[in-house]
C-alpha cells in the first residue's frame, strides 16, 4: 500500500466520519429546533390561556360590578319612591280639614288622656294652625289646657305637671309607627312587578 492510498483511505475515513458527524448535528439541530418550537408552542398557549383567563375575571368583575351599581341604582329608586310617597301621605294629613281633622284630633287627645289618672292637670300642645280647633276641642274636658304649639302635622302632646308623663299622639308619631310597621308591604305592593 503505498502511502498515497493510506492518505487518500484516511481522507475517505475522515470525510465519512465529518459526514457521520454532520449529520447527527443536523439531526440534534432538527431536535433542538423541534424541542424549541414546542416549547414556544407550549408557552404561547400557557400565556394564550392566562389572557383569556385574565379577559375572563375581568368580564366577570365588570359584570358584578354594574349588576351592584345596577342593583344600588334601583334601590335607590325604589326609596326615592317610597319618600315621595311618604311626603304625600304628610301633605294629606297637614291638608286634613273640618269634621275628619276634629274626629281626628279628638281621637288622639281621648287615647292620650287616657294614659294620665283622672282629674290630672294635663297640658295640650299641637299644631299652630290648630289652635282655635284644639281650644274648642278642650272645652269638652276638665283640667285640661291648650298649652301651645308643636312642630307637627296635626294631633296632639299631651303631658302632665304632676308626672313626667308625656304621651305623644300627633299625626307624625302614628304615621312613623304604622310606616315601620308596614313598610315591607307598602314596598312590595308599589313594586310588585319587579
Amino acid at each position: 500500500m503505498s502511502l498515497d492510498t493510506v492518505v487518500e483511505d484516511i481522507r475517505d475515513e475522515a470525510r465519512a466520519r465529518a459526514e457521520e458527524i454532520r449529520g447527527e448535528a443536523d439531526e440534534r439541530a432538527e431536535q433542538i429546533i423541534a424541542e424549541a418550537e414546542a416549547d414556544a408552542e407550549e408557552i404561547r398557549e400557557e400565556r394564550q390561556a392566562e389572557v383569556e383567563r385574565t379577559i375572563e375575571q375581568e368580564r366577570e368583575q365588570r359584570l358584578s360590578s354594574a349588576k351592584l351599581e345596577a342593583k344600588q341604582a334601583r334601590l335607590n329608586a325604589r326609596r326615592d319612591i317610597l319618600e315621595d310617597v311618604r311626603e304625600s301621605v304628610e301633605d294629606a294629613l297637614a291638608d286634613l280639614e273640618g269634621d275628619r281633622r276634629e274626629e281626628l284630633t279628638r281621637a288622639l287627645l281621648d287615647a292620650a288622656t287616657d294614659e294620665f289618672e283622672d282629674g290630672a292637670d294635663l297640658s295640650v300642645y299641637g299644631r299652630a294652625s290648630d289652635q282655635a280647633l284644639l281650644e274648642d276641642v278642650l272645652s269638652d274636658y276638665d283640667n285640661v289646657t291648650y298649652a301651645g304649639e308643636r312642630d307637627c302635622l296635626g294631633g296632639v302632646v299631651v303631658e302632665s305637671s304632676e308626672s313626667r308623663v308625656r304621651v305623644n299622639n300627633t299625626f307624625d308619631s302614628i304615621l312613623e309607627s304604622v310606616w315601620e310597621d308596614n313598610l315591607k308591604a307598602i314596598s312590595e305592593r308599589l313594586f310588585e312587578d319587579q
